[in-house]
């Protein structure tokens, strides 16, 4: 009997667009809070991360209570929505690292011969981080696997054993976002 693939390109695919949609809020909030101090800036580091202090099922109380939409019908949308909040604290974190690690002389030298905050960040800030961000958007990406994998494990309860394929993909992937981690750090250490 061949193996169902289906259930792994189904959690690639959510996993993906988890991470994109965390990736496009946290890259610019990292780059916002490793820049620039205002008012709220610790308001707004504190609201981001957030979900790695409250457990699920509590900040999903509080989302749909605030949205006004209790109960509301699973759905791929929100399941990938909420995905995302929970994978963005991840993204947010390791992406600011990052980008803080930067020297500051080459965005400066940058500035002062005229380019814009968008281009320093495309053209210097975004290629010399790209390790951290990259780790970022892998362990991201295990992040949101991991949750597809347990929410379509708990909804589909004895059909959730086809999900096996999905957990050890994402086991898989979170050592290599571990690795890629260590490795960063070793080579700034040892740099």
């Amino acid at each position: 009997m061949p193996l169902d693939w289906s259930p792994l390109w189904l959690s690639l695919r959510f996993a993906g667009l988890a991470t994109l949609l965390a990736a496009i809020a946290g890259l610019p909030l990292a780059w916002l809070l490793v820049h620039y101090r205002f008012r709220g800036c610790e308001l707004l580091d504190a609201l981001a991360n957030l979900p790695l202090a409250l457990p699920p099922a509590v900040f999903s109380y509080y989302l749909l209570t605030a949205l006004g939409r209790w109960p509301i019908a699973f759905s791929w949308r929100w399941a990938i929505a909420l995905s995302a909040i929970y994978t963005l604290p991840l993204v947010l974190r390791m992406s600011r690292a990052g980008l803080e690690s930067l020297d500051p002389a080459f965005e400066n030298a940058a500035r002062v011969l005229g380019a814009s905050e968008w281009r320093i960040f495309w053209r210097i800030g975004a290629p010399l981080a790209w390790r951290p961000l990259a780790a970022a958007g892998l362990a991201g990406l295990a992040r949101a696997f991991a949750d597809f994998a347990a929410a379509a494990t708990l909804r589909n309860g004895a059909q959730g054993a086809a999900m096996i394929v999905p957990l050890t993909a994402a086991a898989l992937a979170a050592l290599a976002a571990l690795y890629v981690g260590n490795r960063l750090r070793r080579e700034r250490v040892y740099a």
